[in-house]
């Protein structure tokens, strides 16, 4: 059971690090600035890394939609907390849907056989 959860672990972990990068090159002004930008360059290495581990197992779709739902919901999250962007409840009712979309792929059972073409062998 745990050996399944690491890709899953391993995904948000690289969600997290999207949303750090993300924020990150908003914070760089154009990669002028110089820690930002290291930190932009490190965190988006490590993402895209973790990223690439977790669809060794997890389907790649489902993946970068959790991947890129998560770290988005983060960025904004993070923005509205630091005022950096303004705070609106549709925002983040909005938010709370992509992160209710990003859960239900998770919860959704793995479907092994399935056909890749309708009526292929």
């Amino acid at each position: 059971m745990v050996k399944r959860s690491v890709p899953w672990l391993v995904l948000l972990a690289s969600a997290v690090l999207e949303a750090v990068w993300a924020t990150a090159l908003g914070l760089s002004d154009g990669f002028t600035r110089p820690l930002p930008t290291v930190v932009f360059g490190v965190t988006a290495t490590l993402s895209m890394l973790g990223l690439g581990m977790a669809v060794r197992t997890i389907p790649l779709g489902t993946a970068y939609a959790i991947w890129v739902g998560i770290g988005a919901a983060l960025t904004v999250g993070w923005a509205m907390a630091t005022g950096v962007e303004p705070f609106s409840v549709v925002k983040l009712l909005f938010i709370t849907g992509i992160v209710g979309c990003a859960a239900g792929l998770k919860a959704l059972p793995a479907e092994k056989d399935a056909p890749l073409a309708p009526g292929g062998d």
